[in-house]
């Protein structure tokens, strides 16, 4: 039975090992991917660090990828109904729902599905088929997911965020309430603060001013990059010249939307209260448990008609959005990726992503 290789957390905080698995026969519906490029995503470092508490070990991480069609079993099409043939390049969801929930089917938020898993986050690779994460050679695709033909001029790996940052992005952006002509912040410029910055430009944002500390340094000259009116070290300010600074260019209203992208409950207390009122507070960066924090319901929130709005991952209609966004080619989503690795070098793109060395670190199996 022929072999492949994959990038396996076995044990938290130490190196990634490379295995071999058996290619195991598919069933009736699957698709067998070859990995062309696969994305290292900060959710990544905290499962390696052992803080989310769905990492199942031994397993394949990566959620984020885009790859070629290798082996079908039985018919396939993509969304738009194309017959999908050995060599197509694809992109699928990474999200599997179960589709007959009341969440699936009548509140039409499949992300919120009570039994949704992800591929690279919810999956052991201890039993066959094994390859159920992107930092492999290939991905076993289960029977009926959605899959997308590309037929768009991008490099692969270009794509690669789409499928995770630029799907929460949407998904965010289409939470928030935004309206045209609204004045909004995006705090933390990273892969997600990056395409949040685009999807509320393309949402007809007025001006969208993007905060970083010191560590962003390079990613805040991006965001000017892909159309920020004007960026922020918070590292270099205080909270009063902060808010001073906002309230004078929003006229003494605050920001319509704040979109807090760092993934770090603390950030919250030092900025909710700028919120316009009638605005939204969005955290599309929370993915792990986080620590309590404080804040001051009635003058923040209640008070204001202030919105604190969850945005947990995506679904499909997000990131097809993600994907035309990226291909129209209005933003430089080229420079988000910063470090490329070889499937040997795994552990190094993870720390690379820790350290905010890298914006978006990709693995070329």
């Amino acid at each position: 039975m022929q072999e492949a290789r994959a990038a396996v957390l076995e044990k938290f905080n130490e190196p990634l090992k490379l295995r071999s698995f058996p290619l195991v026969p598919l069933e009736d519906g699957e698709v067998r991917v070859r990995i062309t490029c696969a994305g290292v995503c900060g959710s990544d470092v905290h499962m390696w660090r052992g803080n989310d508490p769905r990492t199942p070990t031994p397993m394949i991480l990566g959620h984020e990828g885009v790859g070629e069609i290798a082996e079908l079993s039985g018919e396939k099409t993509d969304l738009f109904g194309r017959t999908l043939k050995e060599g197509d390049e694809v992109l699928w969801e990474r999200g599997v729902m179960c589709g007959d929930c009341y969440f699936c089917t009548i509140k039409k938020q499949p992300a919120l599905c009570p039994t949704r898993k992800t591929y690279g986050i919810s999956y052991s690779c201890s039993q066959p088929p094994h390859f159920l994460g992107c930092y492999g050679e290939y991905l076993h695709l289960r029977s009926g997911h959605a899959m997308i033909k590309l037929d768009m001029d991008v490099e692969p790996e270009v794509l690669v965020p789409a499928t995770c940052s630029g799907a929460t992005a949407a998904h965010a952006v289409e939470l928030s309430g935004l309206a045209p002509g609204d004045f909004a912040v995006v705090i933390g410029p990273g892969p997600v603060g990056l395409f949040v910055l685009a999807q509320l430009l393309e949402a007809g944002a007025s001006e969208v001013w993007v905060a970083g500390t010191d560590a962003d340094g390079a990613r805040l000259k991006t965001a000017l990059e892909f159309g920020a009116a004007n960026t922020l070290n918070v590292s270099a300010m205080e909270d009063e010249e902060i808010r001073e600074c906002l309230m004078d260019k929003t006229r003494g209203i605050g920001p319509n939307v704040i979109m807090d992208c760092t993934g770090y409950a603390g950030v919250l207390p030092h900025w909710i209260d700028l919120t316009a009122p009638g605005g939204t507070y969005s955290i599309p960066g929370i993915a792990t448990p986080q620590e309590e924090i404080p804040v001051e319901i009635f003058r923040s929130i209640a008070r204001k008609n202030v919105r604190l709005q969850g945005v947990w991952v995506s679904d499909t209609s997000h990131l097809w959005s993600a994907v035309n966004l990226v291909a129209r080619g209005n933003y430089p989503f080229d420079k988000l990726i910063t470090h490329t690795f070889p499937l040997e070098n795994a552990t190094e793109a993870l720390k690379v992503t820790e350290s905010k060395e890298s914006v978006k670190a990709i693995l070329k199996p």
